[in-house]
């Protein structure tokens, strides 16, 4: 029973229903959820209309979700909530890839392909080549390393978004590094591009005064046998947006020149119109046994 003005009397009876829960990492969370939102409601004062909307607008962000839009996943991105758990969880060692968020476009299933073949099947883009390696943190190639690569197309769009121009699978691939660690692919540069605007997130942005804009980027999921997974973003240099991204997630470290290539030989070596814009770069890798 509760009768104080203020309502600590609540929150201290619905923490204390909390006290049975048989998982002790998930007490933690609840009791600290259940305090920070009353703390909440006290503060701002908050009233019965503006709660009732809240709820409005999550149930309203749960039905936008498919199976190819998460919008929930872009909900946590714009409250940088989703690169405010990916920092606080994904310390590093020096010199090792950083990592960023994943996104709302990611699909588990992405087409295998083979080193070289290019993931733009649309055309239309920047003709582009991306080539690095896959390495240990102590320098090590990581033979056989698997690279999951997905990004929107030149004009900003990912096929999922547009399934009626785009085939499934454009900008996307899961490409396995050679015996000294090496990748490399073709593909257009990606173009800056607004996060979805049409469902609950977008009317938020807009209530709020935000543009919805990514700066240019290529997502990756490394993996190799005894490290750590990363997930991140290599951003295109001078690419609109960098200072103001949209889900809070460059990253310095990540920036990388996609430089004006003139090498007739070397265009053809990697079978792309000459001249070519070209990303060198390394993926490295935490060592975990």
């Amino acid at each position: 029973m509760t009768d104080d003005v203020n309502g600590t009397g609540v929150t201290r009876e619905a923490v204390a229903s909390l006290a049975a829960t048989a998982d002790p990492r998930l007490r933690e969370l609840l009791t600290g959820l259940v305090r920070h939102l009353h703390d909440f409601a006290r503060e701002t004062r908050l009233t019965q209309a503006e709660w009732e909307q809240a709820i409005g607008f999550l149930t309203a962000t749960g039905q936008a979700c498919t199976d190819t839009r998460q919008e929930f996943i872009l909900l946590s991105d714009v409250f940088g909530v989703s690169m405010l758990v990916e920092t606080l969880g994904g310390e590093r060692p020096p010199g090792t890839t950083e990592s960023t968020v994943l996104g709302p476009f990611h699909l588990t299933e992405s087409p295998p392909r083979a080193l070289g073949d290019d993931i733009d099947l649309v055309g239309g883009g920047e003709p582009c080549v991306i080539s690095g390696r896959v390495l240990s943190e102590d320098g090590t190639p990581l033979p056989g390393a698997v690279l999951d690569v997905w990004q929107a197309d030149g004009d900003g769009h990912y096929d999922v978004q547009q399934p009626e121009s785009q085939p499934p699978g454009n900008g996307r691939g899961v490409f396995t590094a050679d015996d000294k660690g090496r990748f490399w692919f073709r593909t257009c540069v990606p173009a800056p591009y607004p996060i979805p605007t049409d469902g609950p997130v977008g009317e938020l942005l807009r209530a709020t005064g935000r543009h919805p804009y990514r700066p240019a980027h290529i997502h990756f999921i490394a993996t190799a046998p005894g490290h750590t997974p990363v997930t991140t973003h290599i951003f295109v240099a001078g690419s609109d947006y960098l200072d103001s991204d949209a889900v809070f997630a460059v990253k310095q470290s990540l920036v990388q020149d996609f430089t004006d290539t003139d090498d007739p030989a070397l265009a053809g070596e990697f079978g792309v119109p000459n001249p070519f814009r070209h990303a060198r770069f390394d993926l490295v890798l935490e060592q975990t046994s």
